[in-house]
């Protein structure tokens, strides 16, 4: 008899010609989930914030097979997360406002889809429940929604390593140490930052604030227990899943990134928005990119300078000063929030 992952499978049209990495994680990850179903455990969903707009909005999730009937409390250690089962192509209902829309999860187990929704502007609750041969494998489990207000007109996208969190890594263990080692409690808030956001958020009040990493979305309730920890203002995490697609070994961090700021600045066309990175990855050049093709878009770049030790640290900083002369857009510099925050104040922005 055909494994329930094959037989998903066969149901679905394919799309997309997978390469042979793909194949060969698929092939890895049929055996663990059939494993793991022998060993009773159930389909359920993780949920994580989405995002929307008056008319519609983003749900986002992972599905995975744990032994609870509902979702239990990530582990601290990162590690732990990426040693769970995803389950993918599995039918997930999305309860909003008392309307039910059903969707699927991707290769990955995660849940990214738009639904339409009468939602007004604000936070909301919506519930997900994953469903296998018209039953639900698991109880309802709640995500919050925030909705846009589109009279705000301003938006704030924020980078997370380094941006909002520092671990003083070498930029090519970092992501590793972070994800597999590290305690969530020992990763360390970037000084003024917190204080900067929840500044920004009150002075443009109805805004989203967006948090855009290369990272997995195995971690993503690890970071977002670090953001409410440090009293930074909510908002989506927009991470990526990691592995083969079907014609690469590895994803792009960096196609992520553009990727997502093109999706956003289309799904609000009313939103200046204030990109906020450091310069020791590619931030400036990502954001200097989109500023040039998208002029009207853009409030303002604001950059934190890495310390000295913190660039070693990264690799070296980034040399991208040309996008903010080739750009009417303002970019400002600074080491910190409290520095970044004097200098967006003498922009209007604070």
């Amino acid at each position: 008899m055909p494994s329930t992952r094959k037989q998903r499978s066969e149901a679905t049209v394919a799309t997309v010609v997978l390469g042979p990495w793909a194949r060969i994680e698929d092939s890895i990850q049929e055996f663990r989930e059939q494993r793991a179903r022998r060993r009773g455990k159930r389909p359920t969903v993780i949920p994580y914030t989405g995002y929307g707009s008056p008319g519609w909005i983003r749900v986002l999730g992972r599905v995975l097979l744990t032994r609870e009937t509902k979702a239990k409390r990530p582990s601290v250690r990162g590690w732990r997360s990426f040693t769970s089962v995803p389950v993918n192509d599995i039918e997930v209902v999305v309860s909003v406002d008392g309307q039910e829309h059903r969707v699927r999860a991707d290769r990955g187990g995660v849940v990214d889809a738009r639904v339409e929704s009468s939602l007004a502007p604000g936070w909301h609750t919506i519930t997900l429940r994953p469903q296998e041969d018209g039953r639900d494998t698991s109880v309802a489990v709640e995500a919050p929604i925030y909705v846009h207000d589109p009279a705000s007109g301003f938006g704030i996208i924020s980078d997370i390593d380094d941006t909002v969190m520092v671990t003083f890594l070498p930029r090519p263990f970092l992501a590793g140490w972070n994800t597999f080692v590290l305690d969530e409690h020992a990763r360390n808030a970037t000084p003024g930052m917190s204080v900067l956001y929840d500044r920004l958020a009150r002075f443009h009040p109805g805004s989203p604030v967006i948090y855009l990493s290369t990272g997995a979305w195995n971690v993503a309730p690890t970071l977002t227990r670090f953001l409410n920890r440090n009293m930074y203002p909510p908002g989506p995490l927009l991470l990526t899943d990691w592995g083969p697609t079907h014609d690469r070994i590895f994803r792009s961090g960096r196609q992520h990134k553009k990727d997502s700021l093109a999706r956003l600045a289309q799904e609000f066309p009313d939103v200046k928005w204030l990109l906020i990175g450091d310069d020791g990855q590619h931030d400036e050049e990502i954001y200097g990119e989109f500023a040039l093709a998208h002029p009207d878009r853009v409030a303002a770049v604001a950059i934190r300078q890495l310390s000295p030790g913190e660039a070693v640290l990264a690799g070296g900083r980034s040399h991208e000063e040309s996008y903010a002369e080739m750009t009417a857009v303002p970019w400002v510099y600074a080491p910190d929030g409290a520095g970044l925050a004097a200098e967006l104040k003498k922009i209007g922005l604070l």
